[in-house]
């Protein structure tokens, strides 16, 4: 019988010691040392990429990223727990998530470079596209789950979102919907501490956990930090969806250990004290320290890791840097489904605007395309 009280759940102490805990241990008990090692490199690739998108941020390459450092075990951990025939539904840092379902490095940054109005076709890996309206995909999530439902598969929606997030009426509504038709939907929710510049503890009183339970909602706290946790937390709440139990309210508890996104500076408004204090729970940190005592890491695993990482870090640059410009009246081309003529007045007026520019522009647009 699982403990559903909103008591934290640690398998994995910041010493890196593995806790033994009856009712949680049974999902992860194929977590051997190979398997540890494995989630071991994804993290440390997903927060190089995360490092070489922040550079390329800084260095005019991107327009805005929003780093996750610090949460690689929360998103590492819950998406490889899921089946490919899961559908994810992400709000705009869940990059390493994106790695895991296998999405081209080059496309997890189109849409911050300003190239595309998305980056991927959610259909080729069953991963939406970012949501930056705070909330939203949760509504799109318990939707695509209801329709599941309906057709009868064992299929699950996830959803994943910050602490601010759940102060918005869109996450609110998904839960109401969700724990009336018990659809197969978790909710992942990201707890690292910061809402932009606003502390957890402005809107919440109490944990986060406690408020799904009002909707009907059984929900789990753990150590978001603690990738065991994690993965065991999430494969429990696909469990119960698969098998008719509804939904579940996952709130792992991490920290945002950059900015919010290359906008914001959190020296600003965030006590130094307080980041150093996470650092000493960093999630990378304490799964090496396992894995060392466990004998899995070697100077050769160290620098075949560092090699893997570094080789996915050179990648995204390069797809970044090299990405054609797209064509300046394609903004036009998916904001409808079907032509109207107010978005085609707009787009004779941008394509008269383009064109006043003369011969000059016409013949850097065609230099630009060959």
């Amino acid at each position: 019988m699982i403990d559903f009280s909103p008591q934290l759940v640690q398998l994995l102490s910041i010493e890196g010691e593995r806790i033994p805990r009856g009712d949680f241990d049974p999902w992860v008990e194929d977590l051997d040392g190979a398997a540890l090692l494995a989630l071991y490199r994804d993290m440390v690739v997903v927060r190089r990429i995360d490092t070489e998108a922040t550079a390329l941020q800084r260095q005019g390459e991107l327009g805005l990223w929003p780093p996750l450092l610090g949460q690689e075990a929360a998103q590492i951990g819950s998406a490889r727990a899921l089946r490919r025939d899961d559908f994810i539904f992400p709000s705009y840092r869940e990059n390493a998530v994106a790695y895991c379902r296998g999405v081209e490095l080059s496309d997890i940054v189109k849409v911050w470079r300003g190239n595309a109005q998305s980056g991927w076709d959610p259909y080729t890996v069953q991963m939406a596209t970012p949501a930056i309206i705070i909330g939203a995909q949760t509504l799109h999530a318990t939707g695509w789950a209801l329709g599941a439902q309906r057709d009868d598969v064992d299929s699950v929606a996830i959803t994943y979102f910050g602490d601010g997030a759940t102060s918005e009426g869109d996450v609110n509504e998904a839960m109401v919907f969700a724990a009336s038709f018990q659809a197969p939907v978790v909710f992942f929710c990201q707890n690292n501490q910061w809402a932009i510049s606003e502390p957890v503890g402005v809107q919440a009183h109490r944990n986060i956990a406690d408020r799904a339970p009002g909707f009907g909602i059984p929900s789990l706290r753990i150590d978001g930090n603690d990738v065991i946790a994690v993965t065991a937390a999430t494969r429990i709440a696909l469990d119960r969806a698969r098998t008719g139990g509804g939904p579940t309210f996952i709130e792992a508890v991490t920290y945002r250990m950059g900015p919010h996104t290359t906008a914001d500076d959190p020296t600003r408004y965030r006590d130094p004290a307080e980041l150093a204090e996470w650092k000493t729970r960093d999630p990378l940190l304490r799964l090496h320290r396992l894995l060392t005592s466990l004998g899995e890491i070697t100077p050769e695993v160290e620098a075949a890791t560092a090699a893997l990482a570094d080789a996915a870090a050179a990648e995204l640059r390069a797809g970044c840097i090299g990405m054609p410009d797209p064509e300046p009246l394609s903004v036009f081309d998916h904001v409808y489904v079907t032509p109207n003529a107010t978005l085609e007045r707009q787009r004779a007026d941008y394509a008269g605007y383009l064109t006043s520019f003369g011969a000059e522009h016409d013949s850097a647009e065609q230099n630009r395309k060959a």
